[in-house]
């Protein structure tokens, strides 16, 4: 048999108890497919069903909302009550069908809740609205829901839980001194910002047990007054003594990322692995590198330089999901890229309509409107 042409990408790794069978995830990525209200699709499933069949050792499926009060859209996947149960067992099913590991990542939208009174550490303005600062009572009961939808995780057949805290959410909020103005025990130096989302680490591990729990993280804001790599670091390690089983590295923010220079470095093969690479040199556990990983050589260079464990893709997979079985055969060249200089997908997206890519056949693209009517 051939040896496969990149040796570290397909090589085994073992993740808390869990193998994954080489070093290819699924990094979460909203597409709007599923229904209104956040119940499961067909879309969906077909979705999440084409990510598996791609190889990639572990799907993480796209932030699953933990309450009403903090869900990003009308299509957010829904884990805050065990009306949902059925749909996110069907979806977990669907995954292990095809021999990948399933992970579901909740979250708190935040001040970037799609409701009419958001909450948030502190009373920031964010495009022209206002959130309430939260109580102490409520922050209490918010690392409770995280708690509860972590189990429902694990009920409905999961393998894993990712916390998010990217893309300035709700637990990146209260790290970042720029959302985060509270005078309390939960404001001020980063030691006290980085006590909201690790009495909810806590909490959530109180809950599931020995159930691996993994942690989206924001690296850096790319924002001049926002979290920076010098403070952030602190929180990845205070994650590892917490036992968190993995830090899925990235940065930016949705204030940041439609700055001129931040399009433009979104716009670079593998903009984000310095940041992967930077909390790699603080911590023991994996971390995952992700942002615009285009080639099997590229992942295979981030490997073997010992800038993260593993590699995630997010659009690259979408794009074209035998990404992983082409990079094997060594037939990199065939792999259907996603091209920096389009961004249909974020446009329909943001117009509250599922995703397609330009680069799919007519047959595919037919495939996904069908299932979404």
């Amino acid at each position: 048999m051939r040896k496969p042409a990149y040796k570290n990408l397909f090589k085994p790794l073992n993740l808390n108890g869990l193998r994954l069978k080489n070093r290819i995830t699924m990094a979460p990525l909203y597409l709007g497919y599923a229904a209104s209200g956040g119940r499961m699709s067909p879309l969906l499933l077909h979705h999440y069903n084409e990510m598996a069949k791609s190889g990639a050792a572990m799907i993480m499926v796209e932030n699953a909302s933990i309450t009403t009060s903090g869900s990003g859209s009308p299509q957010t996947i829904r884990c805050d009550h065990n009306r949902y149960l059925k749909g996110l067992e069907a979806l977990a099913d669907t995954i292990h069908k095809e021999k990948s590991l399933a992970g579901l990542q909740i979250n708190h939208a935040g001040r970037f809740a799609y409701v009419s009174e958001s909450v948030a550490p502190s009373a920031v303005p964010t495009f022209g609205k206002t959130p309430r600062a939260l109580t102490r009572r409520e922050i209490t009961t918010i690392q409770k829901q995280f708690a509860k939808a972590a189990l429902r995780v694990k009920n409905a057949g999961f393998d894993l839980v990712e916390l998010h805290g990217g893309t300035g959410y709700l637990l990146a909020q209260f790290v970042s001194p720029r959302t985060n103005k509270r005078s309390d025990s939960y404001g001020g130096s980063i030691e006290n910002r980085i006590k909201f989302p690790m009495e909810v680490l806590k909490r959530v591990k109180d809950a599931v047990g020995d159930f691996p729990v993994g942690y989206r993280f924001l690296v850096d804001e790319w924002l001049p007054d926002g979290l920076e790599e010098c403070e952030s670091i602190l929180l990845a390690k205070s994650l590892e003594q917490e036992g968190i089983a993995y830090i899925s590295a990235m940065g930016g923010t949705y204030e940041s990322f439609f700055l001129p220079e931040i399009v433009k470095k979104a716009k670079r093969v593998g903009y984000m692995v310095s940041l992967a690479a930077a909390v790699k040199k603080n911590v023991n556990i994996p971390v995952i590198a992700a942002g615009r990983i285009s080639t099997p050589s590229k992942a295979e260079s981030i490997l073997s330089k010992k800038k993260a464990d593993l590699i995630g893709l997010a659009r690259m997979l979408w794009v074209d999901p035998e990404w992983p079985k082409k990079a094997r055969k060594g037939e990199d060249r065939s792999i259907l890229k996603c091209s920096p200089r389009c961004d249909a997908c974020f446009q329909l997206v943001m117009r509250g309509k599922p995703a397609y890519c330009p680069k799919w056949s007519k047959e595919k693209r037919a495939i996904y409107r069908g299932l979404f009517q």
